[in-house]
């Protein structure tokens, strides 16, 4: 068997050529996520930045801590807490204290990421001057970078300041000196403009500062640990999480795709080689020869193809690597190192990948009788097998199923990136096995007008592709996959998007909307000067968190707006189920539908923002909606937060212009910013995030390029197959143009096949979402990216009539039609 498979490969190379490059190139890219995932397992951990020269640091409460039966449970607090005064004082007993402080500073022509901090805290890092002095007096300030030179006055929110110095940090050759885009003040102008430390630094015996701010809930930092005073010290962690999460999806939809293209290949192939297999049966071959024929040919390509994916793979990762590290995706020290598993799980995997994929056709190999030899007809028959149909109906049923279970119990799941990720390729499968049932039907549907026009073409083009089903469904299959995928990931993000986007439209009743310039929020006097102005009706909120432990075991954070509520009624529309927003006080809470007890004067225990335990009623119930209502609670709920938003209604009668007018004066001062509700909105209108746009790129470039190679391979396979047919309609009198124009014509009409049926597709999958949607109380219409699509199926077209006119010019145009159509098929 083996023999002849070579053989069998070597004079069909055609037929094999797409499952090959299929294979390979998905072997590749499993071999690139596997290395990946080795290096992000071997990441080092950051070292510290700011603090790389400091003794010891000190660093306030900012974790939650709660014991539960099956250990303590933890999340950050949303308002971290001062190291207290008491335990301060106690270190300074112990030796020399430095508080750090840190703010944002926005300056004209600088760097969008300022940061401000005390000169004092420069030597921690360390920095050291590199031009000029450092700053004496609270105009002078030293910068690092070379933004800005010594001498130069800039123009920032604090006032107008001059440059006295530059400095660097030193970390004797190792990390990155330029970390951050610091602006150091004298202690005096920093101690202003941050009165509150959250960190210090203590030049004592590590073992007397644990014991000083022993029971103060105060971390204690040394060595390594160090890093995690400076600011977002997971950021590596996280970017490392989320380029695993996108390979993943890659991979996974890889390993999918190479399945169905394969699958589709090597049944098309059979199909074609039936009176091959036939022959074979004459000459004694049993039907177990003949499925471990299709079988040996298929562990030679995968072999093959798994071995030069491997290489491809060890090519392209440390430069796919490099790509994400100038991104911005991966941190600076992100590398490919030499671990051997991931090319065994990449080879083993394309292998089962090409042997999983040519199952089911070497079981129809089998089945093939002798008579088959004699067989002269052309037009398919028994395409949809009994097999075919049980899987087809099967997986169908069972999409439906979940689906239907989901949209009972919780319909909120649909909404999760993994469901909408997962659940179009159930169906895709489910279509693509069930589509002999529709392809001829549907295929005269399309060519219904064509063939009734003048002329044969319309008519014989309804007749090729209606009786070549298994050709038109093989073409179809990966446009299918294509259209399908990108309506439906896509159409998915866009549609979630939109429903949070109409949540936050009909929540929203006020006029303006105000936003501070940075995360300092605004202060008093703004605020004062808010209310003063006349007709502005001002709601002030503030975010916070409130934690509560459900089923005993899990502790969960919800994200909470701190309000006064009768100025709130004035400016938002909860999307209330039960109570009254007017109960809400000191000593209640507003929740939402997801939470574990939801009942209007139920009593709660949580944990503010700050960690504080308090047992608060229940006053209202608001809907679950997309997830992101949140809890609301009053501002004495939500110690340490600043008021990050303001709301303003115009009054009835009020001057709308003046109104407007005031509060941009207002916040002038402060560099806040004044919406229009429906700008604010539109300002904050929730977008996917890089790294998830990026991965939807990447999954559907990775559709593309398969359908690609699966619609080259199969037009090209279909097209050698048809010489005789080709010869007769020249011996009948068409004309070669007329021959490709036919050929052009099937292709476009196949292409429209599949494109109808991923759009099928698409439609089921987002018309779940929005039923689910409807059920979480929002009414928001579905997205579907029309323009992604259309550019999916135009592109699908473009490479169908391609890889058929190419192929059948060659054919049409050799002059030899009298011998063609003497060829056997």
């Amino acid at each position: 068997m083996l023999r002849i498979a070579l053989r069998t490969l070597r004079s069909r190379w055609t037929t094999f050529t797409g499952s090959f490059v299929a294979l390979s190139l998905g072997t590749a890219l499993l071999a690139v996520m596997g290395l990946t995932l080795a290096a992000s397992l071997d990441a080092p951990e950051r070292a510290p930045e700011r603090f790389s020269a400091a003794p010891v640091v000190v660093k306030g409460q900012d974790t939650l801590r709660v014991p539960t039966p099956i250990g303590d449970r933890t999340q950050p607090l949303a308002h971290p807490h001062p190291v207290p005064p008491a335990t301060v004082a106690a270190l300074r007993d112990l030796g020399p204290v430095t508080e750090d402080r840190s703010f944002a500073v926005r300056a004209e022509d600088g760097p969008a990421d300022l940061v401000g901090h005390a000169w004092s805290s420069a030597a921690f890092a360390p920095y050291e001057i590199t031009s000029g002095r450092a700053p004496r007096t609270a105009e002078e300030v030293v910068v690092s970078g070379d933004w800005a030179d010594p001498g130069q006055w800039i123009r920032t929110d604090h006032g107008a300041l001059r440059v006295v110095g530059t400095a660097a940090a030193d970390h004797g050759g190792e990390g990155d000196g330029g970390f951050e885009n610091a602006v150091f003040h004298d202690d005096a102008r920093a101690a202003r403009l941050a009165p509150v430390s959250r960190q210090l630094v203590v030049d004592a015996d590590p073992a007397a500062v644990r014991e000083a701010v022993r029971g103060s809930g105060a971390q204690v930092l040394t060595g390594e640990a160090r890093r995690y005073a400076d600011a977002d010290p997971e950021r590596d962690t996280e970017a490392l999480t989320a380029l695993n999460a996108l390979f993943g999806t890659a991979g996974g939809v890889t390993a999918f795709v190479s399945v169905f293209v394969v699958a589709s290949t090597f049944a098309f192939a059979v199909a074609q080689r039936s009176r091959e297999f036939g022959l074979l049966r004459m000459a004694g071959a049993t039907p177990g020869q003949l499925r471990r024929l299709v079988l040996a040919e298929a562990v030679v390509v995968g072999v093959l193809a798994s071995a030069t994916g491997c290489a491809l793979g060890a090519y392209g990762a440390p430069r796919l690597a490099a790509r994400v590290v100038d991104g911005g995706l991966a941190p600076a020290w992100f590398r490919i190192g030499g671990p051997t598993w991931p090319y065994h799980l990449a080879f083993w995997t394309g292998l089962l990948v090409a042997l999983g994929g040519v199952v089911a056709a070497s079981w129809r190999a089998g089945r093939i009788g002798p008579v088959q030899a004699l067989r002269e007809a052309s037009v398919d028959t028994g395409t949809l097998t009994r097999g075919r149909l049980l899987c087809g109906a099967g997986l169908l049923l069972a999409a439906v199923l979940t689906l239907v279970l989901a949209l009972a119990g919780t319909p909120g799941e649909l909404l999760h990136r993994k469901t909408y990720v997962v659940r179009p390729m159930l169906l895709i499968t489910a279509v693509a096995l069930l589509a002999p049932v529709v392809v001829r039907p549907l295929t005269r549907l399309l060519t219904w007008l064509p063939a009734r026009l003048p002329g044969a073409g319309g008519m014989l083009v309804r007749e090729n592709a209606a009786a070549g089903v298994r050709r038109t469904a093989a073409i179809a299959a990966p446009v299918l996959v294509t259209v399908a995928l990108a309506g439906s990931l896509l159409g998915a993000v866009a549609t979630l998007n939109e429903a949070r986007a109409t949540e936050t439209r009909k929540r929203t009743t006020a006029d303006h909307v105000i936003t501070p310039a940075d995360d300092t929020g605004f202060g008093a006097r703004t605020l004062r000067a808010l209310r003063a102005i006349p007709g502005a009706e001002v709601s002030a909120t503030s975010s916070s968190a409130v934690y509560v432990l459900e089923d005993g075991v899990a502790l969960v954070r919800s994200d909470a707006r701190a309000v006064d509520p009768h100025a709130l009624a004035a400016t938002a529309r909860l999307p209330l189920a039960a109570g009254r927003l007017s109960d809400l006080d000191d000593g209640s809470i507003v929740v939402n539908e997801e939470w574990e007890r939801h009942t209007v004067g139920d009593r709660v225990r949580v944990r503010l923002g700050d960690g504080t335990p308090r047992t608060l009623r229940i006053a209202a119930v608001m809907t679950t909606g997309t997830g992101g209502n949140g809890v609301y609670v009053t501002p004495a709920n939500a110690p340490g937060a600043v008021v990050d938003r303001v709301e303003v209604a115009v009054a009835a009668g009020a001057d709308a212009e003046a109104v407007a007018a005031g509060l941009r004066k207002a916040v002038a001062a402060e560099g806040g910013r004044v919406h229009t509700a429906d700008g604010w909105v539109r300002a904050t209108y929730p977008e996917t995030d890089r790294t998830a746009r990026l991965g939807y790129a990447l999954v559907l470039g990775i559709a593309l390029l398969y359908t690609a190679i699966s619609l080259v391979n199969t037009m090209v396979m279909a097209t050698s197959d048809r010489i005789r047919e080709l010869a007769v309609l020249r011996l009948a009198g068409a004309t070669p143009w007329q021959v490709l124009r036919l050929l052009g014509a099937e292709a476009l009409t196949v292409v429209a096949v599949g494109a109808l049926l991923g759009l099928l597709v698409a439609l089921l999958n987002l018309g779940g979402m929005w039923v689910a949607l409807r059920l979480l109380s929002v009414r928001s219409p579905i997205v579907m990216p029309w323009d992604t699509v259309g550019a999916a199926a135009v592109a699908c077209a473009v490479l169908a009539v391609a890889a058929a006119v190419v192929p059948g010019a060659h054919t049409v145009w050799r002059g030899r039609a009298v011998a063609s159509a003497g060829v056997r098929e």
